[in-house]
């Protein structure tokens, strides 16, 4: 049975086809005959019949919802976000590429152009043809350049140099094989008692003093027959910069090293060298019996270590770190004019682990008009340089590695 008596309506219009007086204030209904008409206000309204004569179920008016960014539909479930549409994400994510591009673009022209180049590898007559690989030529010269007075003290630099070029040092090649093997670095004793074009025999680290970086490479490309692609120099200054630029590099001493000439004051053990102590660590040749040839073996260590945190994911992947230290390298070198930070970069990631050497000695004590000098093994050294021009494996037992004083 229906809730309401039939015939019971709200749209004044019954199911019979009579109508309502819409105009009588008490809105009395007038019902088919049988039927008693209700007092006013004693039945509710009721929905119109359906067409079998029953009441029909009221429609249900849709639900509205707020319609703004987070809402609900409007007719139930939750809205998608505006910002959530894959248009919107693909859009984002563009912006995003485009601006980190645009960002590493300008970062590597910028640090580019902070190179300091001159022309260090002019051709000339006699010159070594281009061989197998790429070398470079790494000089580490004495300049104060960047070090104040107070630095000089602290760091037992000195103040004087004795020529407008200064010294060198640290001479090394980088040879980086063609066909992708394990690049070689190899320590060229400063006091080499060679040939330097122009001058005659002296000690390797005069032609740097005479002739700057420029007979200096002469001097090497025409005593070892390489051609050298490639000239990079770093002076005092700018090796105490780049070391504190990478938060100073970790090193493992076996002993203890103390030496007043150089400064040095380490206790045995790791421990992270700052930029300072980096300098001193690397100048110490006093501290050991063979000198020189020592110093080298702690130089190739050091800088492979230097690489390898230059190059590590805790600096490369954080900007605060990865732009002071490039910064901190790019403003601090001196490269040949060719040189491109591209390729820097190339070497860099060749010195992160490479095959150590000297080359070949025949007399450590080797004494010359120039004073104590290191006599080369010219066999021997001719048949490691020729290995690398012509791309052939070096021998074992030219490769003599690298081990801390």
């Amino acid at each position: 049975m229906s809730e309401y008596p039939e015939g019971w309506f709200r749209d004044g219009r019954p199911a019979d086809g009579q109508g309502i007086d819409d105009t009588d204030p008490g809105r009395t209904v007038r019902v088919p005959a049988g039927r008693p008409a209700a007092p006013p206000g004693t039945w509710p309204d009721q929905p119109p019949l359906s067409s079998r004569g029953e009441p029909a179920t009221p429609a249900r008016s849709p639900v509205r919802y707020p319609t703004g960014p987070g809402s609900p539909a409007r007719y139930g479930g939750p809205r998608r976000r505006r910002w959530l549409r894959p248009r919107r994400i693909f859009g984002v994510l563009a912006l995003v590429v485009v601006v980190l591009i645009a960002g590493g673009v300008a970062t590597y022209f910028y640090l580019n152009g902070k190179l300091a180049r001159g022309n260090f590898l002019a051709d000339y007559a006699g010159r070594p043809a281009p061989g197998s690989g790429t070398n470079w030529l790494i000089a580490g010269s004495d300049s104060r350049q960047g070090l104040t007075t107070a630095q000089e003290h602290e760091y037992s630099t000195g103040q004087i140099q004795t020529t407008a070029n200064g010294l060198s040092d640290t001479i090394m090649i980088l040879h980086i094989p063609a066909g992708g093997g394990r690049p070689i670095l190899i320590s060229v004793p400063r006091d080499s008692y060679v040939n330097i074009p122009g001058v005659g025999m002296d000690k390797i680290n005069a032609a740097f003093s005479i002739g700057g970086p420029a007979l200096l490479a002469q001097t090497i490309q025409s005593d070892t027959g390489l051609y050298i692609n490639h000239f990079m120099d770093i002076g005092f200054g700018g090796f105490v910069n780049v070391v504190n630029a990478v938060g100073g590099v970790r090193i493992c001493l076996p002993s203890a090293i103390h030496d007043q000439a150089s400064g040095v004051n380490l206790n045995a053990g790791c421990q992270v060298l700052n930029g300072g102590q980096a300098l001193a660590f690397v100048r110490d040749r006093h501290s050991f019996a063979t000198q020189d040839l020592q110093r080298e073996q702690d130089q190739r260590i050091f800088l492979a270590a230097l690489l390898r945190k230059m190059t590590s994911a805790g600096v490369i992947l954080n900007p605060f770190a990865a732009l002071p230290a490039a910064t901190g390298v790019a403003s601090n070198l001196t490269v040949d004019q060719a040189t491109q930070l591209y390729q820097l970069l190339s070497a860099a990631r060749a010195l992160r682990d490479p095959l150590t050497t000297t080359v070949p000695i025949a007399n450590a004590n080797y004494y010359t008009p120039a004073g104590d000098s290191v006599l080369w093994n010219n066999a021997l050294a001719s048949q490691l340089f020729s290995a690398l021009q012509h791309g052939q494996p070096v021998p074992a037992n030219l490769i003599t590695g690298s081990t801390l004083g």
